[in-house]
């Protein structure tokens, strides 16, 4: 088994004793006791959870940097009048995410950048205008007008489409670079989907050991080299991203519907028994499966506040955690949809790659659900919850059933290998937007590189 299928067993979780020293932050205990457990004779299924466990341990401290003072100070840079008291506000209403490192509270990487996007009274503030869409959620006039543009011509034409060309790129940092080291690289390209078409891989570096077919889950471009010196590697890609449009309320589903892509998929598209209930709860009377997709994504995109995350590799039970803890960022909230949909009955399914926008490229997901017998429509519940707190109702409605044709689909799968498979710990086990590094001995993490993505051309059609 590749180490990374260890995380079908995730559910099962922590001991109490290694619950308590994770949640109470003794990172180091807790690993301890993971290692005189998994020295034991242990059931597969456990042991697989704690394989996992102990290497998210490893990976938390380094999401939650900040005491409190380092917090308010990052805070009061830009706003030097913030007092203690609207933080422990902020941290109250979940606003600012944290947890116990040693016993004392730690504040997330991210949490300054959460509030500037998602807080408008705060960034003004601290004298930041948010000018649009940052890792895959659009929020801001500057892009609303891109969006909406899009929306009416697919409205009008029933469709559109645009010729994008990107190129992308993976470099080891200097600091994690070992010479001389057998290095596996693997970059995200175009998979063929409803939405592509026309993929041309226009230019890469040196000889790619692999790339993996158009229709592959994660589709990727693989290279294997022994490097004597650090150099980026890299890849051009173009491609034709169709849109289409439909009016899913128009739609009269039949009486019959498929069954697939309604299973569950650990450890994160589980059917909970709070999940359970939140679908009979919200669906109640409602029989139209076009209805119950709408009430699903009305309740996403109306409740779930965007929110910056932690590394997936550290997540669990992401869309039961979303329903519950009410928020989440474009992925979390992708996920919860599809949960609830296929908990309903409905298949659903994941899409992810990139936003790709005439001057802004970033990762992004989101989620497809289908209805016979019109087929697969799709569902962007971040770019949906943007237009709601931009107070744009018609593009919230627009993001149910459709996209737009700026994105480009490596992804349809979630927790899908890659091909060929990692042989150590993925960055994301769950999905590849920007791409994985991996030395013959190690997965190197987040932190050891860095991806760049540029779009080179663009054109509308």
């Amino acid at each position: 088994m590749n180490i990374n299928d260890n995380f079908e067993f995730l559910n099962v979780g922590l001991p109490e004793d290694i619950l308590r020293r994770k949640t109470w932050g003794d990172f180091e205990g807790a690993v301890r006791l993971i290692d005189k457990r998994l020295a034991g004779n242990i059931p597969e299924a456990l042991r697989a959870c704690l394989v996992c466990e102990r290497e998210m341990i490893l990976r938390l401290e380094k999401d939650y940097p900040f005491s409190e003072t380092q917090a308010l100070e990052k805070i009061r840079a830009a706003i030097p009048e913030f007092t203690e008291a609207e933080f422990h506000a902020m941290v109250d209403d979940n606003k600012i995410d944290w947890i116990y490192v040693h016993g004392e509270p730690h504040y997330f990487l991210r949490f300054y950048q959460t509030l500037i996007k998602t807080d408008a009274a705060f960034a003004a503030r601290a004298g930041v205008v948010n000018r649009g869409r940052v890792d895959g959620e659009d929020n801001g006039q500057t892009r609303e007008s891109l969006l909406d543009r899009s929306a009416r011509l697919m409205r009008e034409n029933g469709k559109l489409a645009n010729r994008i060309r990107i190129r992308a790129s993976v470099r080891i940092k200097d600091e994690a670079f070992e010479k001389g080291k057998l290095v596996r690289v693997h970059i995200p390209i175009p998979a063929a989907c409803i939405q592509q078409s026309e993929i041309e891989l226009v230019g890469y570096y040196g000889t790619p050991k692999h790339i993996a077919a158009e229709d592959a889950p994660q589709r990727t471009i693989y290279w294997e080299e022994v490097m004597e010196e650090n150099h980026e590697f890299w890849v051009e890609y173009s491609y034709l991203h169709t849109a289409p449009y439909v009016d899913p309320m128009k739609i009269v589903p039949d009486a019959e519907q498929p069954t697939f892509f309604t299973n569950e998929e650990n450890p994160h598209i589980v059917f909970t028994p709070y999940i359970k209930e939140l679908v009979k709860t919200l669906t109640r009377g409602v029989t139209n499966p076009v209805e119950k997709a709408r009430i699903f994504y009305d309740f996403v995109t109306l409740n779930v506040k965007y929110s910056f995350m932690r590394e997936y590799f550290g997540l669990e039970n992401i869309a039961e955690n979303c329903a519950r803890n009410f928020k989440g960022d474009c992925g979390v909230q992708a996920l919860l949809f599809i949960t609830l949909c296929r908990c309903a009955g409905i298949p659903a399914r994941w899409q992810s790659g990139l936003c790709a926008e005439p001057n802004d490229v970033g990762m992004h997901d989101w989620a497809m659900f289908y209805v016979a017998p019109h087929g697969w429509m799709f569902a962007d519940p971040s770019y949906g919850g943007g237009a709601h707190r931009a107070g744009n109702e018609a593009r919230r409605v627009h993001y149910f059933g459709n996209l737009d044709p700026y994105r480009m689909v490596a992804n349809c799968e979630f927790r899908a290998p890659l091909d060929p498979p990692k042989a150590h710990w993925r960055h994301d086990p769950y999905d590849n937007q920007a791409g994985e590094i991996e030395y013959d001995d190690r997965g190197l993490r987040g932190p050891e590189y860095e991806r760049d993505m540029e779009m080179t051309q663009y054109a509308e059609l």
